[in-house]
């Protein structure tokens, strides 16, 4: 009995610790003071606001934008390393290739963007490209670092797959990439998803990256916060965070509804498969019992 109220007790604690600073900033950004710290009543109008602060509201679409391609470009990437991975076992290289993939996961951030600012402008050097450090630079900075993370997310989702699924279809004359297509792809796209909205989040929440490869009119909303935050906290930032939590909720809550959905409609479409075979298996006669020739 002690054990369930003390693991209650830190259970509870600890949703307080994640969720409780949340909920004070959502509040505050109703806040009608300029202070953050003073309560001066309710208001709608740093909200209002947004509207006209374009710096702020750039950044924001300039955060989501690298975000949505950084999603993308991680997925195709990691899913890629994953499937060499796990699908190739012995190739020259292999545990060069695994570690190389899986680097960026424990090296620190600020030798990572060290590094990405180093190789482009060595790159603008010698071939001319890129000739200014902006979106495209922040967007290869941030796919390099969560494609590993995809990596080893659809990588251990492809180790739990069945082979002789894949094999049966392709002894079945289908040929390599349209397996990996019309059924490796459908079996990992729960991982696929998962990665997708983890790049997602990794590419919205990343500064110190940013702050490397990043050129002049490219600021994104982690450096614009971070700037602002040593000047003190405008309510604008509690309003845009306010909103991104907000719209985070609702696709959370969207995925999860769907997802809830399908494995619904997944269970009952087996449920019914099953009753119709037993059901033909009632109604066929029994083959296999011997008919006794009647005797005379």
């Amino acid at each position: 009995m002690n054990r369930i109220r003390f693991s209650s007790f830190m259970l509870v604690a600890g949703l307080l610790f994640i969720y409780l600073p949340m909920l004070i900033l959502v509040i505050y950004s109703f806040n009608a003071s300029k202070l953050v710290t003073v309560w001066g009543g309710w208001s709608l109008k740093w909200y209002t606001g947004l509207l006209d602060n374009t710096q702020l509201m750039g950044s924001v679409m300039r955060s989501l934008e690298i975000a949505c391609y950084t999603a993308i470009a991680a997925v195709a990437l990691g899913t890629l390393a994953a499937f060499v991975l796990t699908r190739i076992s012995h190739f020259k290289g292999r545990t060069l290739f695994g570690g190389l993939v899986t680097a960026p996961l424990v090296m620190p951030e600020v030798i990572t963007g060290l590094s990405l600012l180093l190789l482009f402008v060595a790159m603008a050097q010698m071939i001319g490209w890129p000739q200014e450090r902006g979106i495209v630079t922040i967007w290869i900075a941030h796919t390099t670092f969560c494609a590993a993370y995809v990596a080893v997310v659809v990588s251990a989702r492809l180790r739990e797959l069945d082979l002789s699924i894949e094999e049966a279809a392709m002894d079945l004359g289908a040929k390599p990439w349209k397996v990996f297509f019309l059924i490796t792809i459908p079996m990992i796209a729960p991982s696929l998803a998962a990665g997708a909205m983890m790049s997602f989040a990794l590419s919205l929440d990343d500064l110190v990256l940013a702050s490397f490869v990043s050129g002049p009119g490219s600021t994104t909303l982690p450096m614009e916060v971070f700037s602002a935050v040593r000047l003190g906290v405008k309510p604008e930032i509690n309003a845009v965070a306010s909103l991104i939590l907000l719209a985070v909720s609702l696709v959370t809550f969207l995925v999860w509804f769907f997802s809830r959905r399908a494995e619904e409609h997944r269970k009952k479409a087996i449920q019914q498969a099953i009753e119709e075979s037993a059901a033909e298996s009632w109604k066929q006669p029994d083959v296999r019992r011997p008919q006794t020739p009647n005797v005379v």
